[in-house]
């Protein structure tokens, strides 16, 4: 193999490895991307799970001070 062919060869290698770099650039991008967009998720169901929390316990206070009145009318 003569030194052009080596050159033509590393040439051809490397224009690989660039396109290959550039490639996984743009999947790390999409991939921050989907990430970012489950975080965001993440975050509004973690406030809609606390809203709904906060909902039960009214609720629940509410049952508690009901059951309390009848409890003070000596209902059986």
């Amino acid at each position: 193999m003569d030194e052009i062919d080596q050159f033509e060869l590393l040439e051809t290698k490397i224009d690989s490895l660039v396109s290959h770099v550039s490639a996984l650039k743009r999947e790390k991008e999409s991939l921050a991307e989907k990430v970012g967009r489950q975080e965001e998720r993440i975050a509004d169901l973690t406030k809609e799970i606390e809203a709904l929390k906060a909902s039960r316990e009214r609720a629940r206070q509410k049952i508690v001070h009901l059951l309390d009145k009848i409890d003070r009318l000596g209902i059986p």
